[in-house]
């Protein structure tokens, strides 16, 4: 168990005041009173809907030996009898900022032991952080990851549990510390762009070597404001490589980014450091490594990829073309934190597994294609649905949502883009939260409409709010040749209500719904 003095965790925090006596041994860090224990110290966290300030006596009356907060309260919470320390009180301006520096030293700053390689963007974050463990562990290096899907601490990746893409900064950190204590060498970090905004703090005390831009499309502006303040808060990963870089004068593996050359934003993100910066693209041959001759099919994808004058023919295991540009993403970024020719990499890219959750075929023994996906932006849609369509002889049937209080604006773009690709549109629920649910499944429903008129509900276009509903019609309407996509959910075990939480797994659900359907049809 870790034990530090409060004064070493705190001693280089901008500290307005505290209250208190002692310098009592901090053995846990918490922001959530329910996991405060004895020798905690707690963060009093303001939220969107709670403030943390509310709950500092519940952290005291749990054992908190500390409390990090922006107003000391008045009066201070009675201390229990049975405490063995009176708490000291810390007052800062702002206690996410804080948390973020006190977890880092609290864990020993575990990313400078570790070569930390950060992967941001809308849409090919979590397959590409999977991607680059996975070539690093083929190339025989100890390496673990934190992604939206799963985290690998040690050998096997286990499900990521929160419900957040990047997790607070103590979570963060002790995943960094569990990495470094198992003999990891690599990190991969899946950032996200709340986790790199200075509102959040969560990502602001790792010291990242290597930063990688797969592409940005509208998403998140509920949170960030603006387009400019989303792609802002993108770019600094980027702008972290320079506090690494000045931080070490002769580092063991180079410092550089990575950047999808195709994006319309790429400019912008090579700008944002002054470190090296390499290209990958399918578009252009002026990048780095490019990629042609691509032939997609829903086996995977055969192509070619160019380095300089070499060029070696790849096959990817992997449906879609922006499963290409993800592995190129990876091939990339492990071969340069390696120093070695990216084109020696390509020989263990057909060993590559997908992601659970991505394009996952439920099955494969049905005259129709059933396959689970986590697109739920209108970049994802504009990439995943031409292909699909391309790829598909009979109807193309989608199933998705949209989330609530989230980025209203994204809802018609994500209808107006499935209308142009789908033959059958079923809306249902994805995480309506405090938002009335069918209200968000008529804000998609109008995109729909005004991008194909002839799309009439009841025959083409349902709003079926509950999901398994929604699924079980989609496998009734569902004839040979069709493929029928569940988007939105993916890997994630829930579905979050205003007053409830619906325990949740797409695959599964959808697997349960095939045999109920197989079933009634033996049985008629």
């Amino acid at each position: 168990m870790i034990e530090t003095a409060l004064s070493r965790l705190c001693d280089k925090l901008p500290i307005l005041s505290h209250v208190g006596e002692g310098d009592p041994l901090v053995s846990h860090l918490a922001y959530d009173s329910r996991h405060v224990q004895k020798g905690s110290a707690f963060f009093a966290l303001p939220g969107i809907h709670v403030d943390g300030h509310r709950f500092i006596p519940q952290a005291i009356a749990a054992g908190a030996v500390a409390v990090f907060c922006e107003t000391i309260p008045e009066p201070l919470p009675e201390t229990q009898p049975a405490a063995a320390v009176t708490p000291v009180y810390i007052q800062v301006s702002d206690c996410r900022n804080a948390m973020s520096s006190v977890a880092a030293r609290f864990n020993r700053r575990p990313s400078r032991e570790l070569t930390v390689i950060g992967v941001t963007g809308t849409d090919g974050k979590s397959t590409t952080t999977w991607l680059i463990d996975q070539l690093l562990t083929l190339q025989e290096e100890e390496s673990g990851f934190v992604s939206t899907v799963m985290t690998k601490q040690d050998v096997i990746p286990r499900k990521n549990e929160f419900r957040q893409s990047t997790p607070e900064a103590p979570e963060i950190q002790g995943f960094l510390r569990a990495m470094v204590d198992n003999g990891k060498t690599f990190a991969v970090v899946e950032a996200t762009s709340h986790g790199l905004s200075c509102r959040t703090s969560r990502l602001k005390d790792v010291d990242f070597h290597v930063a990688v831009f797969t592409n940005i499309t509208h998403e998140h502006l509920e949170f960030h404001g603006s387009f400019e303040q989303y792609r802002s808060d993108k770019a600094q990963l980027f702008r972290a490589l320079d506090r690494t870089a000045k931080r070490l004068e002769n580092p063991d593996n180079p410092i550089f980014g990575v950047i999808n050359l195709d994006d319309p934003n790429a400019y912008y993100f090579q700008h944002a450091t002054r470190q090296r910066v390499l290209t990958y693209s399918v578009e252009s041959s002026d990048a780095d490594l490019y990629a042609d001759q691509i032939v997609c099919e829903a086996s995977g994808s055969t192509c070619v990829f160019h380095w300089g004058r070499e060029a070696r023919p790849v096959q990817i295991p992997l449906a879609g073309r922006f499963n290409v540009e993800n592995v190129l993403a990876a091939v990339l970024t492990t071969a340069h934190v390696l120093e070695r020719n990216p084109l020696d990499i390509v020989e263990t890219v057909p060993l590559l597994k997908p992601l659970p959750g991505r394009m996952h075929v439920v099955s494969r023994e049905l005259p129709w294609t059933p396959i689970v996906d986590y697109a739920h932006t209108p970049g994802s849609f504009s990439k995943i649905l031409p292909q699909m369509r391309q790829d598909t002889t009979g109807r193309l049937i989608l199933v998705f949502g949209s989330a609530g209080e989230r980025d209203r604006e994204k809802r018609a773009m994500q209808g107006r883009i499935a209308a142009e690709h789908a033959d059958l549109i079923i809306l249902a629920d994805e995480d309506p939260r405090g938002e009335d649910p069918l209200s968000i499944l008529e804000e998609i429903a109008a995109g729909v409409e005004e991008a194909a008129p002839q799309m009439q509900r009841l025959q083409n276009l349902f709003l079926i709010p509950d999901r398994r509903e929604a699924i079980r019609k989609a496998i009734a309407l569902a004839k040979p040749r069709d493929t029928v996509m569940f988007l939105g959910k993916g890997h994630e075990s829930s579905i979050l209500y205003a007053d409830s939480v619906l325990e949740w797994d797409e695959t599964r659900v959808v697997a349960e719904e095939i045999a109920r359907s197989h079933r009634e049809e033996t049985e008629r």
